[in-house]
């Protein structure tokens, strides 16, 4: 990675904080997770930050503590407000950061996402993007009532039924986006085209009913820890956020992806891979330290999280991300363990800090998602602009 290339910051923001007791903090606003209030304040704050985008959590299920089914806790928060609807309330009080709302697709319907998608990108103009998740928990799928799904307990990525069924769901999410793509083409000033798209999982004519966004395509982001998702990831997506956990593993897996680009004729493609960390920021690292140890003794267990588990002051999460840059990272999404503290520890302590370095924007350019990630206007693949 280019020590010139922009270096990309955002946050991921899932109710309280990604730690379980965030919400008994004192700075914590618990009581107004589910007003509108409380997440134009949060984007606002990072907005203010110039981060180049936030992620909205989101799923089809009660958060829990287990994999495949609600856990009943009442002294954790349970619930979340439509991520989508939330960046749509949230988009006249921004001018700037990008919006990227989680999105359930296995089983929600790709032609609906599609036009709520563009409609989010034409209310924003062109600050758009989506996070694909998938679902392959039983419960979720037992919402829905067409499908079933088994229940799988712990996921364990070694047995071939779980990698079966994770293949198989990720398939369908890569036609689901190759389907956005197509609808988003299909509307382009006074002409419509038909997409006439057919795989395994679903048949759709098009075209869509929403003009095409601003940005043409919104990117397309996705999480992904072993290879099914990687593969996903390179073949459809603009942004692979990756849960690393040292300069070796960075290495490994920008090599994985960028050989999986080249196996989906994406090798001229530009791809994001963004490095994902949970994080505990304060002045300095015993402090933030002190902080940890109060709330796992308030949830009565060690947090621990698929990403690394930062702690420390906002100079030596600093001196972290500029490591794994030059390893091979073109960006980073933080996820604060409490809000507002660890977001504003973000935008108030680590922003500045990188911008000492040189590192960081001192402005807020007034530009598209896609042209703040360096991405290209994509052409219209019917042939309009």
């Amino acid at each position: 990675m280019s020590e010139d290339a922009p270096f990309h910051l955002s946050v991921a923001l899932d109710g309280a904080g990604w730690h379980p007791a965030a919400w008994r903090e004192p700075d914590a606003r618990s009581g107004e997770l589910f007003t509108a209030g409380y997440w134009t304040d949060l984007i606002s704050e990072a907005e203010r930050g110039m981060l180049d985008l936030v992620t909205i959590e989101d799923s089809l299920g009660l958060q829990s503590t287990h994999y495949d089914r609600p856990d009943n806790r009442t002294d954790a928060v349970r619930g979340r407000l439509d991520a989508l609807l939330i960046a749509s309330r949230v988009a006249p009080s921004t001018r700037h950061i990008g919006l990227v709302p989680t999105v359930v697709v296995t089983h929600t319907e790709p032609f609906t996402v599609a036009g709520a998608i563009a409609t989010l990108d034409h209310l924003t103009d062109g600050r758009a993007g989506v996070r694909v998740q998938v679902s392959g928990k039983a419960n979720e799928a037992d919402h829905f009532g067409r499908r079933r799904f088994p229940v799988i307990g712990v996921p364990d990525v070694s047995r071939p039924d779980f990698v079966r069924g994770m293949t198989q769901r990720f398939g369908e999410a890569a036609d689901c986006v190759e389907v956005f793509r197509r609808l988003w083409d299909s509307r382009d000033g006074g002409e419509a085209n038909t997409i006439d798209f057919e795989g395994p999982w679903f048949k759709i004519r098009g075209p869509g009913g929403t003009p095409r966004p601003p940005q043409g395509n919104p990117p397309v982001f996705s999480l992904a820890h072993v290879t099914v998702p990687f593969r996903f990831g390179a073949r459809a997506c603009d942004v692979v956020c990756v849960t690393p956990h040292d300069t070796a593993e960075i290495v490994a897996i920008k090599r994985e992806i960028r050989v999986l680009q080249g196996e989906a004729g994406r090798s001229g493609d530009k791809v994001h891979i963004f490095g994902d960390l949970v994080v505990f920021l304060d002045t300095d690292a015993g402090s933030a330290a002190s902080r940890k140890a109060r709330l796992d003794d308030r949830s009565g267990a060690e947090y621990t999280s698929d990403a690394l588990v930062f702690v420390g002051s906002a100079a030596e999460l600093a001196d972290l991300l500029v490591r794994w840059r030059r390893a091979g990272l073109s960006g980073f999404r933080l996820r604060p363990a409490t809000l507002p503290h660890d977001l504003e520890m973000i935008t108030r302590g680590l922003v500045p800090e990188l911008q000492r370095r040189g590192l960081f924007r001192t402005s807020q350019p007034a530009r598209t998602l896609r042209s703040r990630l360096g991405l290209p206007h994509p052409q219209n693949r019917y042939g309009s602009r």
